[in-house]
């Protein structure tokens, strides 16, 4: 995601670090290579020149000031972080619910954005904020699109409202209007109608838009653009709007190999803002968009913020406390444990994209490992503990050579791989009963074992007081056994 963009801007900013002073014609330099960078990047030429003006006039404003500071090069990235967030539209917006339920949103966009899939996405995650949404079919054109949707509702548990079989059959006002009263009569608080799409723009489509959009009175109407489109994003956005008006937009495909130009260019243009952002083909790869987060990204600061909230959400209350428990309590961490974990990590998506939420993931020797990061690799660990028995997963030193034959041939892996697994495993054990006993390990790239950072002891848990070592001498031993 905006890789090359990333890439481009911290080389940019670099050339900065170690000036004492910065001239006018400095930021001049500065500014004609970033503005380079997002025309390269498929960013609108007006967005883009805006960009290079504000910050030559930002900085240029407070050039003494920043000049007297320590840190001239800190101050210019500030200026570029703040323009960054402006223009990709300030703060969050989030949906604007109705006061009287349900609240009826209303999805449009071309063909192949993917609307549909979106349409499940965004079901999923009002869901998983409280909500009873439902989906209407009203995409009676494309081939299949309300069987898909079907499918899709029957995945994440959320009802479809489907009267007709589409494939050219019905009519998507009459439907629009149906569902409407469907969800009014069922108590669902949120109406989410799907729409057809075209190839492009035109009468038709428009027309059909408008008809339902009249039909239902929706509270948002919302633009599905692919990301990887680029500036005909805007171009297409733009005659939704002037066509039937659009209230926000989502970007889909944002984990693609986009160059990023209608994500910084879409809020600039129409002045509206992007709600959300699809960043997978998972029905969990969905998520509020944020312009500081996304700002933060594009400059190689990462996005800290929403990793810790993808794993807050990961393991639920009762492991994390089972675990902290667990932990203070000096019992041993055991495969059973570690089984929870990787399920955790399952839920959070591919970790490769986790990481590359981390700080100076898009630069250097790290992105190199991401790019050579393998997530089957999770899924073949979890295949091993899996085909471990209960009493092997509680107690590992059971794990002699005939067990770890049989495991390696039930998970379909190496004796080796489970060897290695294991090995891996009791040296985190180790490290555990280090931290416990007040030691931090000081291990290169430690394994995270899920104890939050709260949850580490103030003290030394309590022992069990130690036995006294018995005498060597005989007599002196019994007198000692008697009292």
């Amino acid at each position: 995601m905006f890789d090359s963009l990333s890439s481009k801007f911290q080389g940019v900013l670099s050339t900065l670090r170690g000036k004492g002073r910065l001239r006018s014609g400095d930021i001049e330099e500065i500014a004609a290579e970033i503005k380079t960078a997002l025309l390269d990047s498929d960013v609108n030429i007006d967005v883009a020149n805006s960009f290079s003006n504000r910050l030559i006039s930002e900085v240029n404003s407070k050039l003494e000031e920043i000049n007297k500071g320590t840190n001239p090069a800190q101050a210019v990235f500030n200026v570029v972080s703040e323009e960054l967030v402006r223009i990709l539209g300030g703060a969050a917006r989030r949906i604007k619910f109705s006061k009287n339920p349900p609240t009826v949103i209303l999805l449009t966009g071309l063909q192949g954005a993917g609307k549909t899939s979106l349409a499940g996405k965004l079901a999923k995650w009002l869901k998983d904020q409280g909500n009873t949404p439902v989906l209407v079919a009203s995409d009676l054109q494309r081939p299949n699109a309300v069987t898909q949707l079907q499918l899709i509702g029957d995945s994440i548990k959320v009802p479809v409202f489907a009267p007709e079989p589409g494939n050219g059959v019905g009519d998507p006002v009459k439907v629009a209007t149906a569902g409407l009263k469907f969800a009014k009569e069922k108590l669902h608080n949120i109406v989410i109608v799907d729409t057809a799409g075209r190839l492009g723009v035109d009468s038709e489509l428009m027309n059909q838009a408008k008809d339902i959009r009249d039909a239902i009175n929706p509270d948002e109407v919302f633009y599905v653009v692919d990301a990887m489109v680029g500036q005909d994003a805007v171009k297409t956005a733009k005659a939704f709007d002037d066509g039937i008006g659009i209230d926000g937009v989502i970007l889909t495909k944002l984990d693609g190999d986009a160059r990023g130009g209608a994500a910084l260019s879409i809020t600039s243009v129409l002045g509206k803002p992007i709600i959300f952002a699809a960043t997978g083909e998972k029905v969990s790869d969905f998520d509020l968009f944020y312009p500081d987060r996304m700002a933060s990204r594009i400059l190689g600061m990462g996005d800290v913020q929403t990793l810790a909230e993808q794993a807050k959400g990961a393991l639920d209350s009762e492991t994390t406390k089972k675990l902290e428990e667990k932990f203070i309590s000096g019992e041993d961490f055991t495969f059973e444990d570690f089984l929870a974990q990787l399920e955790a990590m399952k839920k959070m998506g591919s970790m490769s994209k986790l990481l590359g939420m981390l700080p100076g993931a898009n630069s250097g020797a790290m992105k190199k490992q991401l790019e050579q990061f393998d997530d089957s690799e999770l899924i073949k660990t979890q295949a091993i503990v899996q085909s471990m028995t209960p009493q092997e997963r509680r107690d590992p030193k059971v794990l002699n050579g005939s067990r770890r034959l049989r495991i390696a041939n039930g998970s379909g892996r190496q004796v080796s791989d489970v060897n290695n697994l294991v090995d891996r495993f009791s040296s985190a054990q180790k490290m555990m009963k280090q931290m416990r006993n007040g030691k931090m390990p000081n291990i290169p790239n430690m394994p995270n074992l899920g104890v939050a950072p709260g949850a580490l002891p103030t003290q030394k848990a309590s022992q069990p007081p130690k036995k006294k070592s018995r005498s060597g001498n005989p007599a002196k031993r019994a007198l000692e056994e008697r009292g």
